[in-house]
C-alpha cells in the first residue's frame, strides 16, 4: 500500500465549505491549524461529513481564536481517520478571516 503525504490549504467563508474529501480507501489527517489573519477575534468550526450514513459531526464548533492566533484543531497525539468520500468543512463567522492548513497521509 502506497503512502502518500499531502497538505491542503484553504481560507474560510462564512458559510460551511468543503476543504478536503478523502479519496483514498483510508485518510489519516495527521495535523490541522486554524490561523485568524484579521484584526479581530473570529469563530471557527470544523465539521465532518459522513460518505454513506453515519452522523455528520462537528469536531469543533464557534471555538473563539483571538487575534494572531491559532487553533491546533488536530496534531500532537491526536489523529483522525477518514473513510472514502468523507469530506471535511470549514467556517468562520467571517468570511476570508481564518487560513486552513491540513497535513494529510493517504493510504491506498
Amino acid at each position: 500500500m502506497p503512502n502518500n503525504f499531502k497538505l491542503k490549504t484553504a481560507q474560510t467563508t462564512a458559510s460551511l465549505a468543503d476543504m478536503y474529501t478523502a479519496t483514498s480507501v483510508t485518510t489519516t489527517i495527521i495535523g490541522m491549524t486554524m490561523a485568524n489573519i484579521s484584526a479581530s477575534s473570529v469563530n471557527a468550526s470544523v465539521k465532518i461529513i459522513k460518505s454513506g450514513g453515519g452522523t455528520d459531526i462537528y469536531i469543533v464548533k464557534d471555538a473563539p481564536i483571538a487575534v494572531g492566533s491559532s487553533l491546533v484543531v488536530v496534531g500532537g497525539n491526536q489523529k483522525l481517520v477518514l473513510e472514502n468520500g468523507d469530506a471535511i468543512q470549514i467556517v468562520s463567522s467571517v468570511t476570508a478571516t481564518v487560513e486552513v492548513s491540513l497535513s494529510i497521509l493517504e493510504m491506498s
